[in-house]
């Protein structure tokens, strides 16, 4: 197919696996200890961050992941300040995100429709540099899911116990959130800031539908995901589909037939 040869195709293709890899990967940690809320929150707050980057004439990506980091930042802080009430955080955060973008909007009317392409994706923009960026961040968060990849395991079932056995708690729980903002900041150019989190929550409900362990509904989560975004991205192209949304529709498709074959065999 031409859409192959076309060099804004293949930085999509690149930029999507990338954020098809990491985001699943870091969203079983996340849903398993009932934080999927964040990837919402964070990608509120990046968009804020791009609509500041817009006004300012800088680089836009770049400052939407330092609103991102510093919102993760001030969800720990939160989650320490209300320990009974961890979600509040997660509210709070969001909602002020949500007020400074429309604030920011109504600063700069003239930059509204570039911001709208970070709203709901512009994967095909995609320049040399935002995929630098995605790949710098991928490394990243590869690197730190491998290390402590044990820690985060046992702080996920446990984290009362996991503190008792001298897993440094607090700086891993800041850890995950910093890499989520990591992941949200880059991949809201690709999915957009509203569809972001389907990609770091919807593979991994399909791989905890038909895992047999942990371990395997990491990877089986990183499968759904690439599935997804090679298979929607190629769609998009050939049938001049809104790429983000063709991608978690899929997503949602292959949820829901994976719920009808577990529900087949069972009965």
């Amino acid at each position: 197919m031409d859409i192959f040869a076309e060099y804004f195709f293949q930085r999509a293709l690149i930029g999507g696996i990338l954020i098809g890899i990491m985001a699943p990967l870091l969203g079983v940690f996340l849903v398993l200890r009932r934080l999927s809320m964040i990837g919402d929150t964070l990608a509120h707050v990046s968009i804020a961050g791009v609509a500041l980057g817009f006004l300012l004439g800088v680089y836009p990506l770049a400052v939407g992941l330092l609103f991102s980091i510093v919102a993760a930042f001030a969800i720990e802080r939160l989650r320490r300040a209300y320990r009974t009430y961890a979600e509040l955080s997660i509210a709070i955060i969001m909602s002020g995100g949500v007020a400074l973008a429309t604030f920011l909007f109504t600063l700069g009317k003239g930059f509204n429709m570039d911001v709208t392409s970070y709203l709901f994706g512009s994967i095909y923009t995609l320049s040399w540099t935002d995929l630098w960026l995605v790949l710098g961040v991928t490394v990243v968060v590869l690197a730190m899911l491998t290390v402590f990849f044990k820690e985060m395991f046992l702080i996920m079932f446990d984290e009362d116990a996991a503190a008792v056995s001298g897993i440094p708690l607090r700086a891993l729980n800041l850890l995950t959130t910093v890499l989520t903002a990591l992941v949200i900041g880059v991949a809201i150019k690709i999915v957009g800031a509203l569809l972001v989190s389907a990609l770091i929550t919807i593979p991994v409900a399909c791989s905890l539908a038909v895992a047999k362990s942990f371990r395997h509904s990491v990877w089986i989560a990183a499968l759904y995901s690439e599935t997804a975004v090679i298979a929607g991205l190629i769609a998009a192209g050939v049938w001049n589909w809104a790429p983000g949304a063709t991608v978690v529709l899929l997503l949602i498709v292959l949820l829901v037939a994976t719920l009808l074959v577990r529900g087949a065999k069972r009965s």
